[in-house]
């Protein structure tokens, strides 16, 4: 990331209110910016069906195509809560990486993502968000886990649609 320097527009980063992201993009671009919400098709399992549904790539964050001056009126839409800082100054991101975000998403379209055993991964939701663990065993929807905290190991099973794999 690079500090922002002068008036000229750069992709800055926004963060926004827990699983408001679609809706404050939508703000955004009412309002005439240009935002960049990386989106990422996932099977979610509910009790009676599984939906495939876009998700953010990033929680809570949005890229935006944007001056420093344009900062207040940003900061006044509904869901953003700040632009994320580097150094004291607004974080900026060049644009060669939002072009490899870009392709890694089109590169990655349609792939299902394969776990394995060993594998370490994070539970993106429930009780257990945030936590790690290493896959014990894999079934059909859910994974059995093992986390290790506080010197204390514990067993969980998650559903596959609730965590992401870690990269080395």
């Amino acid at each position: 990331m690079q500090i922002i320097s002068n008036n000229v527009k750069k992709w800055l980063v926004i963060y926004t209110r827990p699983r408001a992201e679609k809706q404050v993009n939508e703000r955004l671009i009412n309002d005439g910016f240009e935002t960049f919400l990386p989106l990422q098709k996932v099977i979610r399992q509910w009790s009676d069906r599984k939906k495939k549904v876009e998700i953010p790539l990033f929680s809570s964050y949005i890229f935006i195509y944007t001056r420093e001056r344009e900062r207040e009126k940003i900061l006044n839409v509904y869901g953003v809560v700040r632009f994320v800082f580097y150094l004291g100054k607004p974080a900026v991101v060049r644009e060669i990486e939002i072009e490899n975000i870009k392709e890694f998403l089109h590169r990655t379209k349609g792939s299902e993502v394969k776990f394995e055993r060993n594998e370490m991964v994070e539970i993106t939701e429930g009780l257990l968000k945030g936590k790690c663990g290493i896959i014990e065993q894999i079934g059909n929807k859910t994974l059995k886990l093992s986390i290790e905290q506080l010197g204390v190991s514990l067993i969980a099973d998650v559903h596959k649609s609730t965590v992401r794999q870690l990269s080395e």
